[in-house]
């Protein structure tokens, strides 16, 4: 197989345009990979502050419903036993939630590099 120095030259030149070719989608698929390593933990914060508020919401819909209760402004126990049960819930998940993650933490922390 003959080939010629024009023929050389085309695919040399070939080859440099498929090399940058190539660099130009890595580095594209390598940014693409970092925004959604981001997006991925911000959603992930994102959810963990919105569980952290529900719960929130609903220790002050307890209170609320022990308040009005104790001061008789309602005679209804059942809405307070079920914002007790709502709230009681929700705490013992977040709690089980941190645990796991602080136990997370600790185990990343122990890995010796």
């Amino acid at each position: 197989m003959d080939l010629t120095i024009s023929e050389l030259g085309s695919i040399n030149s070939a080859d440099r345009v498929s090399s940058a070719r190539v660099t130009s989608l890595t580095g594209t698929l390598a940014e693409k990979k970092e925004k959604t390593d981001g997006t991925l933990f911000d959603s992930v914060l994102n959810s963990a502050i919105d569980n952290i508020k529900t719960t929130n919401n609903y220790l002050s819909d307890m209170e609320n419903e022990y308040i009005s209760f104790a001061l008789g402004e309602t005679e209804n126990a059942h809405d307070l036993t079920i914002a007790m049960q709502k709230a009681s819930s929700a705490l013992q998940y977040t709690v089980a939630v941190r645990d796991k993650l602080l136990e997370a933490y600790r185990e990343i922390m122990q890995i010796q590099i």
